[in-house]
Protein backbone atom coordinates (compact mmCIF):
# COMPACT_ATOMS: atom_id res chain seq x y z
CA UNK A 1 0.00 0.00 0.00
CA UNK A 2 1.20 3.46 -0.89
CA UNK A 3 1.82 5.75 2.00
CA UNK A 4 0.27 9.21 1.24
CA UNK A 5 1.22 12.28 1.08
CA UNK A 6 3.94 10.84 -1.10
CA UNK A 7 7.10 12.99 -1.29
CA UNK A 8 7.51 15.93 -3.44
CA UNK A 9 10.73 16.80 -4.88
CA UNK A 10 10.00 20.09 -6.42
CA UNK A 11 7.64 23.18 -6.00
CA UNK A 12 4.35 23.45 -7.51
CA UNK A 13 4.09 25.31 -10.80
CA UNK A 14 1.68 27.89 -9.31
CA UNK A 15 1.25 30.68 -11.98
CA UNK A 16 -1.79 29.59 -13.07
CA UNK A 17 -4.55 27.04 -12.01
CA UNK A 18 -3.94 24.97 -14.85
CA UNK A 19 -0.41 24.68 -14.34
CA UNK A 20 -0.87 23.70 -11.29
CA UNK A 21 -3.53 21.04 -11.79
CA UNK A 22 -0.96 19.86 -14.47
CA UNK A 23 1.78 19.88 -11.47
CA UNK A 24 -0.69 17.69 -9.80
CA UNK A 25 -0.96 15.09 -12.52
CA UNK A 26 2.51 15.43 -13.24
CA UNK A 27 3.36 14.35 -9.22
CA UNK A 28 1.06 11.08 -10.08
CA UNK A 29 1.31 10.63 -13.67
CA UNK A 30 1.71 6.72 -13.38
CA UNK A 31 -1.30 6.20 -11.20
CA UNK A 32 -3.38 8.13 -13.48
CA UNK A 33 -2.33 6.77 -16.39
CA UNK A 34 -2.92 3.25 -14.52
CA UNK A 35 -6.49 4.41 -13.51
CA UNK A 36 -7.22 5.76 -17.40
CA UNK A 37 -6.58 2.64 -18.73
CA UNK A 38 -8.24 0.58 -16.40
CA UNK A 39 -11.22 2.74 -17.18
CA UNK A 40 -11.45 2.69 -20.63
CA UNK A 41 -11.04 -1.17 -20.31
CA UNK A 42 -13.99 -0.84 -17.23
CA UNK A 43 -15.98 1.13 -19.36
CA UNK A 44 -15.67 -1.08 -22.43
CA UNK A 45 -16.26 -4.11 -20.75
CA UNK A 46 -19.71 -2.50 -19.92
CA UNK A 47 -20.39 -1.54 -23.70
CA UNK A 48 -19.49 -5.20 -24.31
CA UNK A 49 -22.76 -6.20 -22.39
CA UNK A 50 -25.48 -4.96 -24.80
CA UNK A 51 -24.31 -6.30 -27.88
CA UNK A 52 -23.74 -10.18 -25.98
CA UNK A 53 -27.37 -9.78 -24.32
CA UNK A 54 -28.42 -9.00 -27.62
CA UNK A 55 -26.80 -12.29 -28.91
CA UNK A 56 -27.76 -14.06 -26.21
CA UNK A 57 -31.64 -13.45 -27.05
CA UNK A 58 -31.37 -13.85 -30.98
CA UNK A 59 -29.55 -17.39 -29.59
CA UNK A 60 -32.87 -17.72 -27.66
CA UNK A 61 -35.27 -16.65 -30.56
CA UNK A 62 -33.34 -19.00 -33.34
CA UNK A 63 -33.81 -22.31 -30.24
CA UNK A 64 -30.24 -22.48 -30.50
CA UNK A 65 -29.32 -23.45 -27.34
CA UNK A 66 -25.00 -24.01 -27.86
CA UNK A 67 -25.23 -20.33 -29.22
CA UNK A 68 -27.02 -19.36 -25.69
CA UNK A 69 -24.99 -21.21 -23.42
CA UNK A 70 -22.18 -19.78 -25.07
CA UNK A 71 -23.16 -16.23 -25.54
CA UNK A 72 -24.17 -16.86 -21.66
CA UNK A 73 -20.57 -17.99 -20.92
CA UNK A 74 -19.25 -15.06 -22.53
CA UNK A 75 -21.38 -12.95 -20.54
CA UNK A 76 -20.46 -13.69 -17.36
CA UNK A 77 -16.78 -13.96 -18.13
CA UNK A 78 -17.02 -10.13 -18.94
CA UNK A 79 -19.06 -9.18 -15.90
CA UNK A 80 -16.28 -10.93 -13.79
CA UNK A 81 -13.38 -8.86 -15.73
CA UNK A 82 -15.68 -5.96 -15.77
CA UNK A 83 -15.93 -6.44 -11.79
CA UNK A 84 -12.17 -7.08 -11.22
CA UNK A 85 -11.23 -4.32 -13.40
CA UNK A 86 -13.37 -1.57 -11.55
CA UNK A 87 -12.39 -2.79 -8.35
CA UNK A 88 -8.66 -2.08 -9.69
CA UNK A 89 -9.71 1.01 -11.07
CA UNK A 90 -11.80 2.48 -7.51
CA UNK A 91 -8.32 1.68 -6.11
CA UNK A 92 -6.12 3.87 -8.26
CA UNK A 93 -8.94 6.85 -8.63
CA UNK A 94 -9.57 6.78 -4.59
CA UNK A 95 -5.09 6.93 -4.58
CA UNK A 96 -4.95 9.83 -7.13
CA UNK A 97 -8.19 11.38 -5.37
CA UNK A 98 -6.29 11.26 -2.00
CA UNK A 99 -2.48 12.29 -3.28
CA UNK A 100 -4.11 15.38 -5.05
CA UNK A 101 -5.83 16.68 -1.89
CA UNK A 102 -2.68 15.72 0.34
CA UNK A 103 -0.12 17.68 -1.99
CA UNK A 104 -2.68 20.26 -1.62
CA UNK A 105 -2.66 20.20 1.89
CA UNK A 106 1.09 20.19 1.96
CA UNK A 107 1.88 23.21 0.00
CA UNK A 108 -0.82 24.99 1.78
CA UNK A 109 0.34 24.21 4.62
CA UNK A 110 3.76 24.92 3.60
CA UNK A 111 2.73 28.31 2.41
CA UNK A 112 1.25 29.19 5.65
CA UNK A 113 4.19 28.78 7.37
CA UNK A 114 6.49 30.32 5.51
CA UNK A 115 4.09 33.31 6.04
CA UNK A 116 4.03 32.47 9.69
CA UNK A 117 3.12 35.96 10.96
CA UNK A 118 2.27 37.88 7.63
CA UNK A 119 0.07 35.05 7.00
CA UNK A 120 -3.48 37.14 9.00
CA UNK A 121 -2.33 40.37 7.42
CA UNK A 122 -2.31 38.75 3.77
CA UNK A 123 -5.71 36.25 4.32
CA UNK A 124 -8.57 35.86 5.94
CA UNK A 125 -8.96 33.43 8.26
CA UNK A 126 -11.82 32.13 6.58
CA UNK A 127 -10.14 32.09 3.00
CA UNK A 128 -7.70 29.90 4.75
CA UNK A 129 -10.09 27.07 6.38
CA UNK A 130 -12.21 27.42 2.91
CA UNK A 131 -9.03 25.90 0.95
CA UNK A 132 -8.18 23.50 4.06
CA UNK A 133 -11.81 21.99 3.73
CA UNK A 134 -13.72 22.28 0.33
CA UNK A 135 -10.84 23.81 -1.78
CA UNK A 136 -9.10 19.98 -1.46
CA UNK A 137 -11.53 18.24 -1.95
CA UNK A 138 -12.63 20.04 -5.36
CA UNK A 139 -9.22 19.73 -6.49
CA UNK A 140 -9.09 16.02 -5.61
CA UNK A 141 -12.29 15.26 -7.32
CA UNK A 142 -11.17 17.25 -9.83
CA UNK A 143 -8.53 15.06 -10.31
CA UNK A 144 -10.23 11.89 -9.83
CA UNK A 145 -12.53 12.85 -12.95
CA UNK A 146 -10.12 12.79 -15.73
CA UNK A 147 -9.55 9.05 -15.51
CA UNK A 148 -13.69 8.13 -14.95
CA UNK A 149 -14.70 11.06 -17.92
CA UNK A 150 -11.92 9.65 -20.05
CA UNK A 151 -13.45 6.23 -19.66
CA UNK A 152 -16.56 7.87 -20.56
CA UNK A 153 -15.65 9.55 -23.41
CA UNK A 154 -14.22 6.23 -24.88
CA UNK A 155 -17.41 4.45 -23.72
CA UNK A 156 -19.72 6.97 -25.73
CA UNK A 157 -17.42 6.28 -28.77
CA UNK A 158 -17.68 2.59 -29.34
CA UNK A 159 -21.30 2.52 -28.28
CA UNK A 160 -21.65 5.35 -31.02
CA UNK A 161 -19.53 3.25 -33.17
CA UNK A 162 -22.02 -0.01 -32.78
CA UNK A 163 -24.92 1.74 -33.35
CA UNK A 164 -23.94 2.75 -36.26
CA UNK A 165 -22.81 -0.33 -37.92
CA UNK A 166 -26.29 -1.27 -37.20
CA UNK A 167 -28.17 1.46 -37.59
CA UNK A 168 -27.45 4.80 -39.00
CA UNK A 169 -30.47 6.25 -37.16
CA UNK A 170 -29.16 5.69 -34.00
CA UNK A 171 -25.89 5.93 -34.24
CA UNK A 172 -27.24 9.51 -35.62
CA UNK A 173 -28.73 10.19 -32.37
CA UNK A 174 -26.07 9.33 -30.06
CA UNK A 175 -23.95 11.22 -32.19
CA UNK A 176 -25.49 14.00 -32.03
CA UNK A 177 -27.77 13.72 -29.01
CA UNK A 178 -24.66 13.37 -26.24
CA UNK A 179 -23.13 17.05 -27.50
CA UNK A 180 -26.41 18.30 -26.95
CA UNK A 181 -27.09 16.64 -23.40
CA UNK A 182 -23.34 18.08 -22.72
CA UNK A 183 -24.28 21.70 -23.77
CA UNK A 184 -27.49 21.99 -21.70
CA UNK A 185 -25.66 20.66 -19.10
CA UNK A 186 -22.58 23.13 -18.96
CA UNK A 187 -25.10 26.29 -19.44
CA UNK A 188 -26.48 25.24 -16.13
CA UNK A 189 -22.88 24.54 -14.87
CA UNK A 190 -21.59 28.56 -15.32
CA UNK A 191 -24.04 30.23 -13.31
CA UNK A 192 -24.20 27.91 -11.13
CA UNK A 193 -20.30 28.50 -10.67
CA UNK A 194 -20.85 31.96 -10.33
CA UNK A 195 -23.09 31.63 -7.32
CA UNK A 196 -20.94 29.03 -5.63
CA UNK A 197 -18.45 32.06 -5.52
CA UNK A 198 -20.70 34.28 -4.09
CA UNK A 199 -21.15 32.04 -1.42
CA UNK A 200 -17.68 31.18 -1.02
CA UNK A 201 -16.63 34.24 -0.80
CA UNK A 202 -19.30 35.43 1.70
CA UNK A 203 -18.24 32.43 3.43
CA UNK A 204 -15.22 33.13 3.88
CA UNK A 205 -15.90 36.99 4.90
CA UNK A 206 -18.14 35.31 8.10
CA UNK A 207 -15.85 33.10 9.08
CA UNK A 208 -13.35 35.49 9.75
CA UNK A 209 -16.05 37.66 11.34
CA UNK A 210 -16.69 34.51 13.79
CA UNK A 211 -12.97 34.74 14.57
CA UNK A 212 -12.49 37.90 15.24
CA UNK A 213 -15.62 38.00 17.25
CA UNK A 214 -14.26 34.67 19.56
CA UNK A 215 -11.32 36.81 19.60
CA UNK A 216 -12.01 39.93 20.86
CA UNK A 217 -15.18 38.69 23.36
CA UNK A 218 -13.98 40.02 26.36
CA UNK A 219 -13.19 43.45 24.94
CA UNK A 220 -16.84 43.75 23.33
CA UNK A 221 -18.13 42.79 26.55
CA UNK A 222 -16.10 45.49 28.57
CA UNK A 223 -17.04 48.31 26.00
CA UNK A 224 -20.90 47.27 25.24
CA UNK A 225 -20.38 46.54 22.01
CA UNK A 226 -21.46 42.48 22.47
CA UNK A 227 -24.98 42.77 21.11
CA UNK A 228 -24.19 45.55 18.13
CA UNK A 229 -21.30 42.99 16.94
CA UNK A 230 -23.86 40.33 17.07
CA UNK A 231 -26.71 41.76 15.47
CA UNK A 232 -24.42 42.90 12.88
CA UNK A 233 -23.26 38.88 12.64
CA UNK A 234 -26.68 37.84 12.94
CA UNK A 235 -27.26 39.87 9.60
CA UNK A 236 -24.34 38.74 8.13
CA UNK A 237 -25.18 35.03 8.22
CA UNK A 238 -28.69 35.51 6.77
CA UNK A 239 -27.27 36.80 3.94
CA UNK A 240 -25.04 33.97 3.46
CA UNK A 241 -27.99 31.45 4.04
CA UNK A 242 -30.09 33.11 0.98
CA UNK A 243 -26.76 33.08 -0.66
CA UNK A 244 -26.70 29.30 -0.06
CA UNK A 245 -30.51 28.93 -1.08
CA UNK A 246 -29.54 30.63 -4.44
CA UNK A 247 -27.11 28.53 -4.68
CA UNK A 248 -28.84 25.28 -3.72
CA UNK A 249 -31.60 26.49 -6.86
CA UNK A 250 -29.36 26.35 -9.34
CA UNK A 251 -27.69 22.87 -7.80
CA UNK A 252 -31.11 21.27 -7.71
CA UNK A 253 -31.92 22.63 -11.54
CA UNK A 254 -28.21 20.89 -12.63
CA UNK A 255 -28.83 17.97 -11.10
CA UNK A 256 -32.60 16.93 -12.10
CA UNK A 257 -31.12 17.81 -15.74
CA UNK A 258 -28.61 15.17 -15.02
CA UNK A 259 -31.35 12.88 -14.34
CA UNK A 260 -34.23 14.15 -16.91
CA UNK A 261 -32.06 14.79 -19.71
CA UNK A 262 -30.09 11.41 -20.17
CA UNK A 263 -33.68 9.61 -19.53
CA UNK A 264 -35.18 11.59 -22.59
CA UNK A 265 -32.37 10.24 -24.45
CA UNK A 266 -32.87 6.57 -23.74
CA UNK A 267 -36.89 6.98 -24.17
CA UNK A 268 -35.44 8.36 -27.56
CA UNK A 269 -33.54 5.44 -28.47
CA UNK A 270 -35.30 3.06 -27.17
CA UNK A 271 -38.63 4.65 -29.81
CA UNK A 272 -36.47 4.56 -32.35
CA UNK A 273 -35.56 1.40 -32.12
CA UNK A 274 -38.74 0.14 -31.16
CA UNK A 275 -39.97 1.68 -34.75
CA UNK A 276 -37.12 -0.15 -36.70
CA UNK A 277 -37.97 -3.63 -35.28
CA UNK A 278 -41.84 -3.03 -36.07
CA UNK A 279 -40.40 -2.16 -39.60
CA UNK A 280 -38.19 -5.75 -39.40
CA UNK A 281 -35.00 -3.49 -40.22
CA UNK A 282 -33.39 -5.05 -37.01
CA UNK A 283 -33.76 -8.31 -34.92
CA UNK A 284 -35.41 -8.35 -31.38
CA UNK A 285 -32.08 -9.16 -29.73
CA UNK A 286 -30.94 -6.01 -31.52
CA UNK A 287 -33.50 -4.20 -30.13
CA UNK A 288 -33.09 -5.33 -26.47
CA UNK A 289 -29.21 -4.71 -27.18
CA UNK A 290 -30.46 -1.20 -28.82
CA UNK A 291 -32.51 -0.43 -25.32
CA UNK A 292 -29.25 -1.85 -23.13
CA UNK A 293 -27.13 0.56 -24.66
CA UNK A 294 -29.38 3.66 -24.75
CA UNK A 295 -29.74 2.70 -20.45
CA UNK A 296 -25.82 2.07 -20.44
CA UNK A 297 -25.16 5.53 -22.11
CA UNK A 298 -27.12 7.52 -18.93
CA UNK A 299 -23.82 6.37 -17.16
CA UNK A 300 -21.40 7.73 -18.91
CA UNK A 301 -23.13 10.59 -20.02
CA UNK A 302 -23.77 11.67 -16.57
CA UNK A 303 -20.32 11.22 -16.21
CA UNK A 304 -19.27 13.28 -18.95
CA UNK A 305 -21.35 16.10 -16.98
CA UNK A 306 -19.98 15.89 -14.03
CA UNK A 307 -16.64 15.76 -15.35
CA UNK A 308 -17.43 19.06 -16.63
CA UNK A 309 -18.32 20.14 -13.19
CA UNK A 310 -15.65 19.17 -11.29
CA UNK A 311 -13.47 20.04 -13.93
CA UNK A 312 -14.75 23.79 -13.43
CA UNK A 313 -14.66 23.45 -9.48
CA UNK A 314 -11.44 21.81 -9.22
CA UNK A 315 -10.10 24.94 -11.57
CA UNK A 316 -12.05 27.25 -9.81
CA UNK A 317 -10.08 25.91 -5.84
CA UNK A 318 -6.93 25.73 -8.03
CA UNK A 319 -7.20 29.63 -8.60
CA UNK A 320 -7.85 30.18 -4.96
CA UNK A 321 -4.84 27.81 -4.00
CA UNK A 322 -2.78 29.79 -6.79
CA UNK A 323 -3.51 33.21 -5.23
CA UNK A 324 -2.62 31.64 -1.34
CA UNK A 325 0.38 30.54 -2.96
CA UNK A 326 1.08 33.99 -4.89
CA UNK A 327 0.95 35.62 -1.90
CA UNK A 328 4.45 37.61 -0.78
CA UNK A 329 6.16 37.19 2.65
CA UNK A 330 7.30 39.71 4.87
CA UNK A 331 10.64 38.00 4.91
CA UNK A 332 11.38 36.42 1.41
CA UNK A 333 14.22 34.45 0.58
CA UNK A 334 17.49 36.27 -0.90
CA UNK A 335 17.67 35.21 -4.41
CA UNK A 336 20.75 33.22 -3.77
CA UNK A 337 21.05 32.31 -0.22
CA UNK A 338 24.66 32.17 1.59
CA UNK A 339 25.52 29.30 3.33
CA UNK A 340 24.81 29.76 6.68
CA UNK A 341 27.87 30.66 8.57
CA UNK A 342 29.12 29.79 12.59
CA UNK A 343 29.69 32.92 14.87
CA UNK A 344 27.99 35.33 17.04
CA UNK A 345 24.60 35.92 17.19
CA UNK A 346 23.98 40.09 16.71
CA UNK A 347 21.25 42.85 16.30
CA UNK A 348 23.78 45.51 15.85
CA UNK A 349 20.48 48.25 16.03
CA UNK A 350 21.01 47.47 20.01
CA UNK A 351 24.68 46.01 19.90
CA UNK A 352 23.54 43.12 21.50
CA UNK A 353 26.06 40.16 20.39
CA UNK A 354 25.40 36.37 21.95
CA UNK A 355 28.13 34.30 22.37
CA UNK A 356 28.14 30.38 20.99
CA UNK A 357 27.46 27.68 23.55
CA UNK A 358 26.33 30.15 26.49
CA UNK A 359 23.39 31.27 28.24
CA UNK A 360 22.89 34.86 27.74
CA UNK A 361 19.80 36.92 29.42
CA UNK A 362 19.26 40.30 27.96
CA UNK A 363 17.30 42.85 29.92
CA UNK A 364 15.30 45.56 29.06
CA UNK A 365 13.58 48.99 30.77
CA UNK A 366 11.16 48.14 28.22
CA UNK A 367 10.01 44.66 27.83
CA UNK A 368 8.71 45.17 24.53
CA UNK A 369 12.30 46.42 23.47
CA UNK A 370 13.94 42.96 24.72
CA UNK A 371 10.71 41.38 22.46
CA UNK A 372 11.67 43.11 19.59
CA UNK A 373 15.28 41.68 19.65
CA UNK A 374 13.77 38.36 19.93
CA UNK A 375 12.18 38.62 16.57
CA UNK A 376 15.12 40.42 14.71
CA UNK A 377 17.35 37.56 15.96
CA UNK A 378 15.37 34.52 15.14
CA UNK A 379 14.66 36.79 11.45
CA UNK A 380 10.86 37.52 12.16
CA UNK A 381 12.20 41.12 11.80
CA UNK A 382 15.32 42.40 9.65
CA UNK A 383 18.61 43.39 11.22
CA UNK A 384 20.26 40.65 12.87
CA UNK A 385 23.63 38.80 11.87
CA UNK A 386 25.12 35.79 11.91
CA UNK A 387 28.81 35.00 12.20
CA UNK A 388 28.59 38.74 10.64
CA UNK A 389 26.00 38.11 7.32
CA UNK A 390 23.19 39.54 7.50
CA UNK A 391 20.41 37.03 8.26
CA UNK A 392 18.17 38.48 5.22
CA UNK A 393 21.20 36.82 3.06
CA UNK A 394 20.62 33.25 4.46
CA UNK A 395 17.91 31.11 3.70
CA UNK A 396 14.84 31.48 5.50
CA UNK A 397 14.56 27.55 6.41
CA UNK A 398 17.60 27.06 7.64
CA UNK A 399 17.39 30.44 9.72
CA UNK A 400 14.53 27.98 10.93
CA UNK A 401 16.47 24.66 11.16
CA UNK A 402 19.12 26.55 13.45
CA UNK A 403 17.38 29.05 15.70
CA UNK A 404 13.96 28.88 17.52
CA UNK A 405 12.37 31.93 19.19
CA UNK A 406 9.74 30.76 21.85
CA UNK A 407 7.40 32.83 23.23
CA UNK A 408 4.31 33.17 25.18
CA UNK A 409 2.40 34.21 22.02
CA UNK A 410 3.02 30.35 21.19
CA UNK A 411 -0.26 27.30 21.37
CA UNK A 412 -0.48 24.34 21.99
CA UNK A 413 -1.89 21.96 19.49
CA UNK A 414 -5.07 19.71 19.49
CA UNK A 415 -4.29 16.24 19.78
CA UNK A 416 -2.24 13.80 22.32
CA UNK A 417 0.54 15.84 24.83
CA UNK A 418 3.00 13.56 23.20
CA UNK A 419 2.38 14.41 19.45
CA UNK A 420 2.05 18.20 20.20
CA UNK A 421 5.19 18.26 22.49
CA UNK A 422 7.72 15.40 20.42
CA UNK A 423 5.52 15.39 17.23
CA UNK A 424 9.15 14.18 16.26
CA UNK A 425 9.37 11.01 18.19
CA UNK A 426 13.28 12.21 19.72
CA UNK A 427 12.62 10.63 23.13
CA UNK A 428 14.31 13.10 24.72
CA UNK A 429 10.68 14.42 26.05
CA UNK A 430 11.47 12.84 29.68
CA UNK A 431 13.99 14.95 30.06
CA UNK A 432 12.51 18.03 28.68
CA UNK A 433 9.06 17.69 31.09
CA UNK A 434 11.35 17.42 33.56
CA UNK A 435 13.67 20.44 32.81
CA UNK A 436 10.71 22.70 32.29
CA UNK A 437 9.10 21.73 35.21
CA UNK A 438 6.28 20.38 33.24
CA UNK A 439 6.66 16.49 34.87
CA UNK A 440 3.80 17.43 37.59
CA UNK A 441 1.40 18.20 35.06
CA UNK A 442 1.73 15.38 32.92
CA UNK A 443 1.72 13.36 36.43
CA UNK A 444 -1.96 14.82 37.11
CA UNK A 445 -3.09 13.54 33.75
CA UNK A 446 -5.44 10.44 33.14
CA UNK A 447 -3.54 9.24 30.32
CA UNK A 448 -0.26 11.26 30.80
CA UNK A 449 1.70 12.07 27.76
CA UNK A 450 -1.25 10.23 25.49
CA UNK A 451 -3.94 12.40 27.40
CA UNK A 452 -5.74 14.69 24.60
CA UNK A 453 -4.87 18.11 24.36
CA UNK A 454 -7.94 20.83 24.22
CA UNK A 455 -8.30 23.32 21.17
CA UNK A 456 -4.94 25.86 22.28
CA UNK A 457 -5.04 24.08 25.53
CA UNK A 458 -7.57 25.55 27.32
CA UNK A 459 -7.66 22.42 29.38
CA UNK A 460 -4.12 23.82 31.38
CA UNK A 461 -3.89 26.98 33.45
CA UNK A 462 -1.74 29.65 31.65
CA UNK A 463 1.65 28.64 33.68
CA UNK A 464 1.08 24.84 32.74
CA UNK A 465 1.01 25.86 29.16
CA UNK A 466 4.22 28.38 29.57
CA UNK A 467 6.16 25.12 30.96
CA UNK A 468 4.53 22.66 28.56
CA UNK A 469 5.34 25.09 25.67
CA UNK A 470 9.24 25.41 27.24
CA UNK A 471 9.41 21.54 27.12
CA UNK A 472 8.15 21.44 23.77
CA UNK A 473 11.39 24.13 22.82
CA UNK A 474 13.82 21.99 24.71
CA UNK A 475 12.82 18.59 22.80
CA UNK A 476 13.45 20.53 19.77
CA UNK A 477 16.97 21.09 20.97
CA UNK A 478 17.65 23.89 18.56
CA UNK A 479 21.10 25.21 17.77
CA UNK A 480 20.28 28.60 19.30
CA UNK A 481 17.03 28.52 21.41
CA UNK A 482 15.36 32.34 22.19
CA UNK A 483 13.14 31.94 25.27
CA UNK A 484 10.58 35.18 25.79
CA UNK A 485 9.94 35.63 29.48
CA UNK A 486 9.29 31.83 29.97
CA UNK A 487 8.51 32.03 33.39
CA UNK A 488 6.65 34.97 33.72
CA UNK A 489 3.49 33.23 34.24
CA UNK A 490 4.70 30.56 37.27
CA UNK A 491 5.33 30.50 40.85
CA UNK A 492 8.63 31.39 42.28
CA UNK A 493 9.77 27.70 43.24
CA UNK A 494 8.93 26.20 39.75
CA UNK A 495 10.97 29.51 38.80
CA UNK A 496 13.59 28.74 40.41
CA UNK A 497 13.65 24.78 39.39
CA UNK A 498 13.14 25.94 35.76
CA UNK A 499 16.39 28.12 35.96
CA UNK A 500 18.40 25.71 37.54
CA UNK A 501 17.44 22.76 34.84
CA UNK A 502 18.14 25.34 32.07
CA UNK A 503 21.81 25.52 32.54
CA UNK A 504 21.85 21.56 32.08
CA UNK A 505 19.01 21.48 29.65
CA UNK A 506 20.94 23.56 27.17
CA UNK A 507 24.59 22.87 28.04
CA UNK A 508 27.00 23.65 25.05
CA UNK A 509 24.24 25.17 23.44
CA UNK A 510 23.31 28.62 22.16
CA UNK A 511 20.46 30.09 24.53
CA UNK A 512 19.18 33.65 24.69
CA UNK A 513 16.41 34.35 27.35
CA UNK A 514 14.71 37.71 27.23
CA UNK A 515 13.60 38.18 31.22
CA UNK A 516 13.50 40.32 34.04
CA UNK A 517 13.27 37.40 36.42
CA UNK A 518 16.10 37.69 39.24
CA UNK A 519 16.37 33.87 39.11
CA UNK A 520 16.95 33.23 36.09
CA UNK A 521 19.27 35.96 35.64
CA UNK A 522 21.46 34.97 38.00
CA UNK A 523 22.06 31.53 36.37
CA UNK A 524 23.12 33.02 33.09
CA UNK A 525 26.42 33.03 31.99
CA UNK A 526 26.13 36.62 30.71
CA UNK A 527 23.46 39.85 31.21
CA UNK A 528 22.84 42.32 28.07
CA UNK A 529 21.26 45.56 29.79
CA UNK A 530 19.01 47.47 27.40
CA UNK A 531 18.34 51.02 28.20
CA UNK A 532 16.85 53.51 25.45
CA UNK A 533 17.10 50.71 22.60
CA UNK A 534 20.99 50.15 23.36
CA UNK A 535 23.44 47.62 25.32
CA UNK A 536 23.97 50.32 28.38
CA UNK A 537 25.49 47.33 30.29
CA UNK A 538 27.02 43.89 30.23
CA UNK A 539 28.19 41.17 32.53
CA UNK A 540 26.69 39.12 35.54
CA UNK A 541 23.50 39.39 37.25
CA UNK A 542 25.19 40.38 40.36
CA UNK A 543 27.86 42.80 38.88
CA UNK A 544 25.08 45.06 37.59
CA UNK A 545 23.25 44.88 40.39
CA UNK A 546 25.87 46.60 42.29
CA UNK A 547 27.34 48.68 39.39
CA UNK A 548 24.21 49.60 37.19
CA UNK A 549 21.20 51.22 39.62
CA UNK A 550 18.99 51.58 36.64
CA UNK A 551 19.18 48.00 36.06
CA UNK A 552 18.51 46.61 39.56
CA UNK A 553 15.47 49.08 39.53
CA UNK A 554 14.46 46.86 36.59
CA UNK A 555 14.61 43.58 38.52
CA UNK A 556 14.13 44.35 41.89
CA UNK A 557 10.38 43.53 42.30
CA UNK A 558 7.72 42.57 44.77
CA UNK A 559 6.52 39.36 45.43
CA UNK A 560 5.90 36.85 42.41
CA UNK A 561 2.03 35.50 41.78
Amino acid sequence: MQRLPAADPTPPTSRTPTRYLGWLVRRAHLTIVAAVLLAVVWMGFQSLVPSVIGRAVDAAAARDPAHLFGWAAVLLAVGVLEAMVGITRHRFATMNWLGASFRTVRVAVRQAGRLGSALPRRLDAGEVVAIGTSDIGHIGAAIDITTRGTGALIAVTVVTVLLIRTSVPLGLVVLIGVPVLLAVVSGLIRPLHRRQQEYRVQQGRLTGQAADLVAGLRVLRGVGGEAVMAEHYRAESQELRWAGVRTASIESLLEAAQVLLPGVFLVLVTWIGARLALRHEISIGELVSFYAYAAFLVTPVRQLTEAIDKLTRGHVSARRVVDMLGVPDDLPDPPVPQPAPRGDLADPETGVVVTPGRITAIVATEPAEAALVAERLGRYAEGATLGGVPLCELALPAIRERILVAGNEDRLFSGTLRRDLDPDDRGTLGAALTAAAADEIVAGLPDGTESTVAERGRSFSGGQQQRLRLARALVADPEILVLVEPTNAVDAHTEARIAESLRSARAGRTTVICTTSPLVLDRADRVLFLAEGRVAATGTHRELLESVPGYARVVVRGDRP
